[in-house]
């Protein structure tokens, strides 16, 4: 009894040392597997870091205004006789806009031209009575001043006439119409709007401290949200002698030819004024940087030659980022020209991490980016 439980036990002892040797050799070989093993290179889009000139520009946000603008209404009340215009038509200086009621002032003005005739025959027939001496001085002042007086009474009443006649007071384009025929207008109520749109200015402000580099005559650029893929070119027009005392900003004024009528005013635009001089630059595509807390950084391809092949490795290098234009930064520390940099799937790099290039699939950089949807 004794000698089968030793047997059974040696037995037991027997299979499970073997166990054990045979996972020891299999965790063995995994760890061996593990060690030697060298992950797939990632593959990344890639960029040399290249030295241009940039131009020196001031940048800010302004407003579109008309060269001329205004709310065209009438300074006499009265009712709408005739309108003469269509909604966004353009006009002519002079153009006739709208006509109000005049029925009573022509009245009036055939009564005063008819004083007017009979003053003036009264006059000539004193004038000659004066020539023989048959009527005093005094009578003909009378007479003369009378005519005169009823002369300005008929020029007041043709006043009236003219100014309840609305007119274009300059060439532009108009807007909708606010009143209809008919209706009992108060003196001062807004008719159309009228915008004068070649050509237009965009106001802005900038910095006092930016006031040294202004001048008229400097190029703009600026570009809507209404038409993304247009720059349009001007120049500065005007600088505001005075600041303003809240902002420490002076007021500045440029002017656009705006021959196709795009910009429109009470337009919000971007504003870029070009300096003379220019400023060489490190450009990188801005989808090469790697944003953090900590700072900006991106990768840096070396190669390394190891087993006899040549492989490129990447190594983090942090940087300070200037300024934009379209898809580049500047950057202004960390990279020397001629560096290769990961310039798309930064994010799935870490240093000492081997890469291989593929640039075919990656969309081009430029300085003026046009995206066919924004």
């Amino acid at each position: 009894m004794k000698l089968k439980l030793f047997i059974g036990i040696a037995i037991v002892v027997i299979v499970a040392g073997g166990l054990a040797t045979v996972k020891a050799l299999q965790i063995k070989t995994l760890i061996a597997a593990g060690a030697a093993y060298v992950p797939p290179p990632e593959t990344i889009a890639t960029v040399v870091v290249r030295e241009e000139k940039w131009p020196n520009t001031l940048t800010a946000v302004g407003s579109v205004s008309a060269a001329q603008g205004v709310i065209v209404s009438p300074e006499i009340a009265g009712p709408v006789k005739e309108i003469a215009f269509e909604s966004g038509a353009t006009v002519k200086q002079g153009d006739l806009l709208v006509k109000l009621d005049t029925s009573s002032e022509e009245a009036q003005l055939r009564a005063a031209e008819a004083q007017v005739e009979l003053a003036q025959l009264n006059a000539e027939r004193t004038r000659q009575l004066r020539t023989d001496k048959t009527v005093s001085q005094a009578e003909l002042d009378t007479a003369e001043a009378t005519l005169k007086q009823f002369r300005a009474n008929a020029d007041a009443i043709r006043a009236v006439i003219e100014k309840k006649t609305i007119r274009a007071p300059f060439a532009g384009r108009l807007g909708i119409r606010l009143v209809n025929l008919g209706e009992l207008l108060d003196a001062g109520k807004g008719i159309v709007s009228l915008q004068a749109l070649v050509p237009v200015f965009v106001d802005f402000s900038l910095p006092q401290q930016d006031l040294a580099q202004l001048q008229t005559g400097l190029p703009v650029r600026v570009v809507s949200d209404s038409y993304p893929s247009n720059a349009f070119s001007g120049e500065l027009a005007a600088i505001n002698p005075d600041l303003d005392t809240a902002t420490r900003s002076v007021r500045v004024r440029a002017k656009f030819e705006n021959a196709d009528q795009l910009l429109r005013p009470g337009m919000f635009v971007r504003v870029e004024i070009i300096l003379p001089d220019g400023k060489s630059v490190l450009a990188i595509p801005s989808t090469a940087i790697l944003s953090a807390p900590f700072g900006d950084s991106v990768f840096v391809l070396t190669p390394e030659v190891k087993d006899g092949k040549t492989n490129l490795v990447a190594q983090q290098k942090f940087i300070r980022a200037g300024r934009t234009r379209g898809d580049f930064v500047d950057v202004e520390t960390g990279l020397n020209a001629g560096d290769r940099v990961a310039s798309a799937g930064v994010f799935k790099l870490r240093s000492g991490a081997s890469v291989q290039e593929n640039n075919e699939d990656t969309p081009k950089p430029s300085q003026t980016p046009k995206p066919g949807d924004s």
